[in-house]
């Protein structure tokens, strides 16, 4: 019989190499959500239409940033197969196609952008007090685009080559100089929320400059040309179209939670933002082991050692579990007060505590999910995580419309039971990505997958 456990926590041996990425990335993640609470609490010193200016704008950014993460995934994958593969200067080339291609999607991204803004503004229900800080702060914020793409891009070559250090860096670099230049343009200079736009544009910029700049290095220490190669960015962006469909679909699922959420009434939508921000940052804690399993699986892919995939893949796989477990009790432990600092109605506080019962319990399926998740875009598995992700979104949809259509006006059960929705489309997201898992399909080796 199997044992369940490879060796005890931080006793195996590729522990040391999933911590020495993991680790890092964790704080370059959270350092983000951290900037833009500040942000958020420097423009609210404007007033409350400046702050919802600010939100409304920030989903429309915040939506571009997640349907172009492709630019890093994709990059991660490549690069680190050549790094395996012992072809350092192919890995720096593919790095390098990954950023023009950044750059190319960002100028579209500010021409589209600069046109659409007003109708992005009014889509997302901008009152008439709202709507002009909204179409400040979004059409300033824009120009930022290239910029943030080139991060991104950037970011997955330095992760590739298993440099996690500097992207923390950077990251964390990038959002002090963000905070710093938006107190200064708004409460110093009175620039308002344009001040706060700004200064995303200038740190953005500030931070593209540094991963351009590492990328350069590197091209110039291998003898690697800088100008754009027309096959190589048909090749990234081939990979990103499978990518791009792989988080639309997963995105697509998590609006519609919402929307579901806010038809069946306002104390269930008030609940469900409290239980969903809970599992967002339980679930975006575990991404970081699955950053690092995009590194590893490319580097052993590239190396052409199955044997080594194998043992690093189980081994995070159970890291997933252990801290989803962990993550599961600690909700359970902090359930009875978790409502307290977000309301004082009995209704939605309620509401909150059994929607909290299942973010515990999904929490070790959530981290296999995402640990598998990264593992295969790490084997350049993207077809099949579109496919997937594709055929769960249609899963989930049905569900969640019976949910919609069954529950009667007044019910308190409605919630609760999306959440059981949302739970069946994680699980059914954990055996799509486990059967592929233990087959040998995606178990392509060598310095490009063909």
């Amino acid at each position: 019989m199997p044992k369940l456990l490879s060796a005890p926590p931080f006793r195996h041996v590729h522990d040391r190499e999933i911590f020495h990425l993991a680790v890092p990335t964790f704080f370059a993640l959270v350092s983000e959500p951290l900037f833009l609470l500040t942000d958020s609490a420097v423009v609210g010193t404007l007033g409350t239409q400046a702050l919802g200016g600010l939100g409304v704008a920030s989903q429309v950014l915040m939506t571009l940033a997640n349907l172009c993460i492709f630019l890093a995934y994709g990059t991660t994958a490549a690069v680190a197969r050549k790094f395996g593969a012992g072809d350092m200067p192919g890995g720096i080339r593919n790095g390098i196609d990954g950023l023009w291609l950044a750059l190319i999607i960002g100028i579209a991204v500010v021409v589209v952008g600069q046109v659409s803004a007003p109708w992005l503004v009014q889509v997302l229900g901008a009152s008439p007090d709202v709507a002009p800080y909204a179409l400040t702060y979004l059409r300033i914020s824009l120009l930022s685009t290239p910029a943030l793409l080139i991060i991104m891009a950037g970011t997955g070559v330095l992760r590739g080559l298993h440099n996690a250090k500097t992207p923390l860096v950077v990251s964390v670099a990038s959002n002090l100089a963000n905070i710093a230049l938006a107190v200064t343009f708004v409460l110093g200079l009175g620039w308002g929320i344009a001040g706060s736009a700004w200064a995303t544009v200038i740190a953005q910029t500030a931070g593209a400059v540094v991963y351009v700049a590492v990328v350069v290095r590197a091209a110039q220490r291998h003898g690697v040309a800088l100008a754009p190669d027309l096959d190589g960015v048909k090749a990234s962006a081939a990979a990103g179209v499978a990518l791009f469909t792989r988080t639309l679909s997963l995105r697509v699922v998590l609006v519609v939670t919402t929307a579901v959420a806010a038809r069946l009434g306002d104390h269930e939508i008030a609940a469900h933002q409290v239980a969903f921000q809970i599992w967002s940052l339980l679930v975006f804690a575990m991404d970081a082991i699955a950053i690092a399993g995009q590194a590893i699986i490319g580097r052993y892919l590239g190396a052409g050692d199955r044997t080594g995939t194998r043992a690093a893949t189980r081994r995070m796989v159970e890291w997933g579990v252990l801290i989803g477990l962990l993550f599961g009790a600690l909700v359970l432990l902090i359930r009875p007060w978790a409502p307290l600092p977000f309301t004082t109605d009995p209704q939605v506080h309620a509401l909150i505590l059994s929607t909290l019962l299942l973010v515990a319990v999904l929490q070790p399926v959530s981290g296999v999910v995402m640990v598998l998740d990264g593992i295969l875009m790490g084997a350049g598995d993207q077809r099949y995580l579109a496919w997937a992700s594709l055929w769960t979104m249609l899963v989930f949809l049905p569900l969640a419309a019976l949910v919609l259509w069954t529950t009667p006006e007044g019910a308190d059960t409605g919630l609760f039971r999306l959440w059981v929705a949302f739970g069946v489309w994680i699980c059914a997201r954990g055996l799509t990505l486990g059967l592929r898992a233990r087959g040998s399909a995606w178990l392509v080796t060598g310095a490009t997958r063909p």
